[in-house]
């Protein structure tokens, strides 16, 4: 038999036929699970408790507390844990009523040990996915300040949540990297929030989102009659945050001669409304974003490098979301609990298949890719695949090409766990360091104690 973890799903049998109790017993045991079993519905509910990690499996006429008794007594503990009947043929029609009271399945006399075990192994899994579900809404509700604001169990979302402690309630200048969908604003509005400026203005800017023609207007203002509809003096964003912060996202589209304004303002500390020769002094935190490389495009004289010096003080890079598997399923269970709340719909549970689609999706769209996606499953868009097919990896969807794109992002994620020392992920995988060192090549993977020459033994 196999050894059973302590949080294991235990299979309750209650079964009043003693050589059925101990078939049924012996076959739960075989397959490897945790079983106990009881002669009587009365002594089995003991096992009944609120999220306790089991599923009764019961005969439906038995003297005393007969199986439909039990399972009302159950569902009144805990409506989620999973009852599956045993009905002889007389019984159907019992049996089906309870399936509408709530039992979750019913398996008719006589079955054979493989059929009872295969219906036995799905409310397990049912089970098992209610719990982790309830633990992740737990987590979730439990979670307070900076963690319940920058989600995550990574090691590297926790490495930014420390760098947004350390930073917020200075008043340095920050900028955030990190693919298109990774949070960026979010970790700008934590540093605010956290912050001694967090009582006045956050004010946000998409540098790519406007017109060059209108961006300096809207970045420093301008005075009634400066150009062409400019019927009155109008605050611009810097003025505005004034004694707050400023967000300024996708700093790399902003046009090379506004960039040099906006350094003359961090340097100064004023600025000019458009339409005037007066300044005013400004005392505002500047938070940038860029999804580019802004060292390289200064190298190629599309960024400024004394604004890139000026806003690059403190740096956080964020993560994309393919690199920190491990926080998707509390991220999708906070967004699923979001958009419940948001359409009024009941929190859906996810199925083990689709936590498995999740887990392995490389989530090109990162974080708000992954909003999307639970936003349509609580709607009930999404079907039994989550992701839609058209935002699939593509390939050329051989099953070598499958399975080596599954093989790279193990050998990744197992290096990630063990910060990329090759010894200890090769104990962890079961694979020879040959071997893996050859993977790593043939993926161009990197890792610290990779050799550069030929192949370890």
């Amino acid at each position: 038999m196999n050894k059973q973890p302590d949080d294991e799903i235990r299979v309750v049998v209650v079964e009043d036929d003693e050589n059925v109790r101990l078939g049924v017993e012996q076959a739960m045991a075989l397959a490897g699970f945790a079983v106990e079993a009881h002669a009587s519905a009365a002594k089995a509910l003991a096992a009944a408790v609120p999220g306790a990690p089991v599923v009764f499996v019961s005969d439906l006429r038995m003297p005393g507390m007969d199986g439909m008794q039990l399972l009302e007594r159950v569902l009144a503990v805990d409506a989620q844990i999973p009852v599956v009947l045993i009905s002889g043929h007389a019984d159907i029609s019992t049996a089906v009523g309870a399936m509408r009271v709530g039992a979750y399945d019913f398996i008719e006399k006589p079955f054979s040990s493989e059929h009872i075990v295969g219906r036995v192994a799905r409310a397990v899994e049912k089970r098992r996915l209610t719990l982790e579900v309830e633990g992740l809404r737990a987590a979730l509700h439990n979670w307070r300040g900076i963690e319940a604001l920058v989600l995550g169990k990574s090691p590297a979302i926790a490495e930014v949540r420390k760098k947004i402690m350390r930073l917020a309630d200075t008043a340095v200048s920050v900028l955030i990297t990190g693919e298109t969908g990774t949070g960026k604003e979010l970790i700008a509005r934590a540093l605010h929030d956290y912050g001694g400026r967090r009582e006045h203005h956050f004010v946000a800017l998409n540098c790519g989102g406007l017109p060059e023609q209108l961006f300096e207007s809207e970045l420093f203002g301008h005075e009634a009659g400066a150009f062409t509809g400019a019927t009155r003096n109008r605050i611009g964003k810097i003025e505005w945050a004034d004694g707050g912060t400023l967000f300024l996202d996708e700093i790399e589209t902003m046009p090379i001669a506004l960039q040099i304004k906006l350094l003359r303002v961090l340097q100064e500390r004023r600025v000019e409304r458009l339409g005037t020769n007066d300044s005013t002094a400004v005392d505002c935190r500047v938070i940038a974003a860029s999804k580019a490389d802004l060292a390289a495009l200064s190298a190629d004289g599309r960024f400024r490098a004394d604004l890139l010096y000026r806003l690059n003080v403190a740096l956080i890079d964020l993560p994309p979301l393919r690199e920190r598997r491990e926080d998707v399923p509390l991220l999708f269970e906070h967004f699923v609990l979001a958009a419940a709340r948001r359409f009024g719909q009941p929190a859906p549970i996810v199925t083990a298949a689709q936590v498995s689609e999740l887990t392995t999706h490389q989530w090109p769209g990162n974080v708000r890719e992954l909003q999307n996606v639970a936003d349509r499953f609580v709607l009930g868009l999404a079907g039994d695949q989550l992701i839609p097919s058209g935002d699939r990896p593509r390939g050329s969807g051989s099953l070598g090409d499958q399975l080596a794109q599954f093989e790279r992002m193990l050998i990744e994620d197992m290096l990630r766990r063990h910060h990329g020392n090759v010894s200890s992920a090769s104990d962890e995988l079961g694979m020879p360091r040959k071997t893996l060192y050859h993977k790593l090549r043939q993926f161009k993977i990197p890792a610290k104690d990779a050799p550069a020459g030929r192949e370890a033994d």
